[in-house]
């Protein structure tokens, strides 16, 4: 589609315009240099913002890995185009790269519950305090997510078991792990984590989520309900 140079976006049909175009047809129907357009949110008195984006493509041979190559400084001088607007651009081109190179990251698949121990440390190893955790999977056990529910004190945390099976549903979580820590080294589950372990497995056979462990984490080592045949 053509677009008048000499117009700025808010006069041209509303159909025409990149932002009100993504509303009403979707982010696929649009150009690169009408999303580009979107970023630099407008151009200059002689040209439109989208003017302008075919403009900085043209220059990189409409490549976008050429474009994300450009530094501030090579980007304001592109008429048109000031700091703000080069870090907009560069930000976006940003966020793109490393949403590309956390699609190729093999999510880990749960298959003991060592793995679960060591999955957990970067976020339970050396604490003075309780936490309490829960791993989302999906349907192959492989792990969607891992999030703190609570943190407490030194002998106890609280835990809502509907906030946490809200979240599982939210995640679309086929199943969960649950994993708290223990700071004073004890890995024997209290009479409160048993009971908390059966109330929660409960609302999981009635939600199709079911629980798959419970991990007491330690320094030293963990306790894992399942292993013990106690879930």
């Amino acid at each position: 589609m053509n677009y008048p140079s000499n117009l700025s976006i808010r006069n041209w049909a509303e159909e025409d315009r990149p932002r009100e175009k993504l509303l009403m047809k979707g982010k696929a129907a649009l150009s690169e240099a009408e999303l580009i357009a979107i970023l630099l949110g407008s151009g200059t008195r002689s040209i439109s913002a989208v003017e302008l984006a075919k403009q900085l493509l043209s220059a990189v041979d409409n490549d976008l890995n050429k474009l994300a190559m450009l530094s501030v400084k090579e980007l304001i001088k592109f008429n048109g185009i000031g700091e703000a607007k080069a870090i907009n651009i560069i930000s976006a081109l940003e966020i793109g790269r490393r949403r590309k190179d956390t699609l190729y990251q093999e999510q880990p698949k749960i298959q003991s519950s060592k793995q679960i121990y060591e999955l957990m440390k970067p976020e339970l190893l050396d604490l003075d305090h309780e936490e309490f955790w829960v791993v989302f999977l999906n349907r192959t056990n492989k792990v969607l997510k891992k999030e703190q529910c609570s943190s407490g004190g030194i002998s106890g945390t609280v835990v809502d078991s509907r906030l946490i099976y809200k979240k599982a549903i939210e995640e679309r979580a086929c199943s969960i792990i649950l994993v708290h820590n223990h700071p004073s080294g004890n890995l024997k589950p209290s009479q409160a984590d048993i009971d908390l372990t059966k109330k929660m497995k409960d609302s999981g056979k009635i939600l199709d989520i079911p629980v798959l462990d419970h991990i007491i984490f330690a320094n030293n080592g963990y306790f894992s309900f399942t292993d013990e045949s106690i879930l």
